[in-house]
């Protein structure tokens, strides 16, 4: 009889602990969301304001990382910005309750800049955009121009001059951003 209340008692125990952990809900991010050393992140709102704009110091989800909640209730935009890409999402705040919108999330694919020697290579994955402005500059002089098209990997080789040494610049427009890159041969 002991054995059988001792059984009855553990069980009472177990079930209300197992029913005060199910009153809290923990919404599982995308592992997309997940942040790591040295990304740069910025929140805007709806009309374009940004309101956060900072490097990342520690890895991480997004969520945990930034504190949406205090936000006042609207629809916001998260730009992680990392190395070879920008992810763009949106995420909603109603009565200090985030959601991230899944089905506003898009990538874009920065441009990849090498220099060796005296040639520039400019490699973009056209995933998101199939067109590409290239512009070369010498000293704030410019030294060629061009619009790229294509269907998968964008890819030029520029071949310079050995005897102007000095500073170059490259500017890319693709995906209605502008990425510059600035080297010296």
């Amino acid at each position: 009889m002991k054995t059988l209340f001792r059984n009855i008692l553990v069980l009472a125990v177990m079930l209300g602990t197992l029913t005060s952990y199910a009153n809290e809900t923990i919404k599982d991010t995308p592992s997309s969301k997940m942040l790591s050393e040295g990304d740069h992140i910025s929140v805007s709102n709806a009309s374009g304001e940004v309101l956060y704009s900072g490097r990342i110091n520690y890895n991480g989800q997004m969520k945990s990382l930034y504190d949406f909640s205090q936000l006042e209730n609207g629809i916001y935009t998260v730009e992680v910005n990392k190395d070879y890409e920008i992810e763009i999402n949106s995420v909603q705040v109603k009565n200090h309750l985030v959601t991230f919108l899944e089905t506003s999330n898009k990538k874009i694919f920065k441009p990849v800049f090498r220099s060796k020697d005296s040639q520039i290579i400019i490699s973009k994955l056209a995933i998101d955009t199939n067109k590409m402005t290239v512009e070369l500059y010498f000293e704030n002089d410019l030294i060629h121009s061009e619009t790229i098209k294509g269907n998968d990997i964008l890819n030029r080789v520029y071949k310079l001059d050995q005897n102007l040494k000095g500073n170059y610049t490259a500017i890319i427009r693709a995906n209605d951003r502008v990425f510059v890159e600035n080297f010296k041969i």
